[in-house]
């Protein structure tokens, strides 16, 4: 070959491997940065105009993208509407706003994620409009619609998970909201929802299982309490306890009081029975024996202030620092300063049914490319020990009680045919009223899923777990143990 030519082609062959080099290092390495340069006038069109990815449930796509005539190209539509926006979120382009797991999984459902580099230099090469990638979530459709409509004119929120994995089958959080009226073309129309949205004052916009408020447990907590006792060997279940009418409370005038002033059984029970039914005054009292050290030690092994995302973040539960004994003995039975969210709840009540083990929770099952071809599928991990297995089988014991005894506070969760192990919550929320709590796992030999529902009261309503909260979650333990 002529060595003007050989020159010639090396010069090329270099100049097209720079331009190569330099087009990937711009779109790839630079290219973050320049799209978050406010001076960049392409920024908002290239953020907001991806042809983003849908969010799968059981098949079905609950999220998904439309081509739209206008600068963005695309609208994002929810067909799971009201009963997966508490999960979905909204991707609003008119409003500049993404929320929910639209939010924590967009660099899946935009394309942007490390696991789709392929899929994008090949679109970079081809010339092909980029597109994003989906999402299959844990959920169980029959499970979610159930929980939907066990909350439907109610404030609360449910969780179920399986406690072997961590797979959320089920996530609600009522009052709820409808995405589709965020997402619409007209940015007046979509602002003045918005708007609505947030002067409501039950805030429908914020996901009650995981954030937002955290709310007093009320007597779940004494799942916490009792593993303590039976951690320090001060007790077992068939130990026997003092239980009166009301307690003392050190440095006060005023006395603990069983729920509703009743007596608890014949005023001396086993530790067991004043567990199923859920009697305040020998857990105040263990409370006070406890202190502080014991029982927030045994808070933080059940992840009570640590951070979590699913993979929207969780807030943190929190327990409060004090040596005083009469918060100590209110603290013990879930009220004073505890605050948790039903997502901790639902660890509480894993925790017991996987032999003290906490497995991680999370939402997304597995990602996809735009073929629907899976890139990653999420591998269970273990979050943390709670509890030794043997303490665990203990609480495991007791909490069937709470159900399948007839004093047991939690008799409104039986299944026929079906042992099932839970514990009920009625706690006072300072403003007149109480909220509900249940938190419940099936079969109790062989968990293999675990239920909290809440309600959460407003000023001068008084709910009670085992009547108003119970119900519900058995049907959903009754649909989705199989």
């Amino acid at each position: 070959m002529n060595p003007q030519i050989r020159r010639l082609m090396t010069a090329i062959a270099i100049m097209m491997l720079s331009l190569f080099l330099a087009a990937t290092y711009v779109q790839f390495v630079k290219g973050p940065a320049l799209r978050a340069d406010p001076r960049n006038a392409r920024t908002i069109y290239e953020s907001w105009g991806r042809d983003r990815g849908p969010i799968i449930v059981d098949g079905t796509e609950i999220a998904l993208s439309k081509k739209v005539d206008n600068v963005y190209g695309f609208q994002r539509e929810y067909p799971g509407g009201e009963m997966y926006a508490p999960i979905t979120g909204y991707s609003a382009v008119r409003l500049g706003q993404t929320t929910g797991l639209e939010a924590a999984a967009t660099k899946d459902l935009d394309g942007t994620s490390l696991s789709l580099l392929s899929q994008r230099i090949q679109d970079l090469l081809t010339g092909k409009q980029p597109r994003g990638g989906a999402i299959d979530l844990t959920i169980d459709a029959d499970l979610q619609s159930i929980a939907f409509e066990s909350l439907k004119g109610r404030t609360g929120a449910i969780v179920a998970l399986d406690p072997r994995d961590g797979k959320i089958r089920a996530l609600m959080s009522t009052p709820t909201f409808d995405p589709n009226l965020l997402t619409v073309p007209d940015k007046k129309a979509a602002q003045d929802e918005l708007e609505k949205l947030q002067d409501n004052k039950l805030r429908p916009l914020i996901n009650r299982a995981i954030a937002g408020d955290r709310y007093p447990p009320g007597s779940v907590f004494k799942i916490i309490t009792a593993a303590a006792a039976l951690n320090s060997g001060k007790l077992a279940p068939d130990s026997e306890v003092d239980a009166p009418r009301e307690l003392a409370m050190p440095g006060t005038t005023k006395t603990l009081k069983n729920y509703g002033g009743e007596a608890c059984g014949s005023g001396k029970v086993s530790f067991a029975e004043a567990f199923a039914r859920s009697c305040n005054t020998p857990f105040g009292a263990l409370g006070m024996e406890l202190g502080q050290e014991q029982l927030a030690d045994m808070a933080k092994q059940f992840g009570f202030g640590a951070d979590l995302s699913i993979p929207m973040p969780v807030t943190p539960s929190v327990f409060p620092n004090t040596d005083a004994k009469a918060q100590l003995a209110q603290s013990a039975i879930g009220q004073y300063e505890v605050q948790v969210t039903p997502m901790e709840v639902a660890m509480m009540g894993a925790a017991v049914a996987n032999e003290g083990i906490i497995m991680t929770p999370y939402l997304i099952d597995k990602t996809m490319d735009r073929d629907l071809v899976t890139q990653t599928t999420t591998e269970p991990k273990k979050w943390r020990r709670a509890l030794s297995p043997q303490v665990a089988q203990s609480l495991k014991e007791m909490m069937t009680g709470v159900v399948e005894k007839d004093y047991g506070t939690g008799t409104n969760a039986q299944i026929k045919g079906m042992q099932v192990a839970g514990k009920t919550g009625t706690a006072e929320t300072g403003r007149g009223g109480s909220h509900a709590w249940f938190v419940g796992f099936a079969p109790a030999d062989k968990p293999q899923l675990v239920v909290v529902a809440f309600l959460e009261a407003q000023p001068g309503e008084f709910l009670t777990g085992g009547v108003d909260a119970a119900p519900i979650a058995r049907k959903l333990l009754k649909a989705g143990v199989k």
